[in-house]
């Protein structure tokens, strides 16, 4: 009989000693950022407030040598934001990042998903 359970979900943070971090809801961020070109709708997307989300664009600009997101202030037809080249090369490199986690890890975690009891379903 066959595990039917959903694989794990990898959760990668990279943390920079006293400088930062960078993981997954950050990432995600930059990505909603990059898609809609607005950081109030990228929070939207993610259930965050625009207070959060700006926070969370401070801490990473300011944890980066050159900023990852810059924005226009609100006008007659709103603001906006965008991924600087920094901000698109550091989105790409944590990407490559959990690829490679995700493929050097799959056996592992596979066995750690086979040694899980089962649940109530009898999977």
């Amino acid at each position: 009989m066959s595990d039917t359970r959903p694989p794990p979900v990898y959760k990668l943070r990279l943390v920079f000693g006293e400088i930062g971090m960078i993981g997954p809801g950050k990432a995600a961020l930059l990505d909603h950022i990059a898609q809609t070109g607005s950081i109030a709708a990228a929070g939207r997307a993610m259930g965050m407030s625009y207070k959060r989300a700006w926070q969370l664009v401070e801490t990473m600009n300011a944890m980066f040598r050159d900023p990852v997101v810059t924005r226009a202030r609100g006008g007659a037809q709103g603001g906006s934001a965008t991924l600087t080249p920094t901000g698109q090369e550091v989105l790409a490199a944590y990407r490559r990042f959990e690829a490679a986690c995700h493929s050097a890890g799959a056996p592992h975690a596979e066995h750690l998903q086979s040694l899980l009891r089962k649940d109530e379903a009898g999977r």
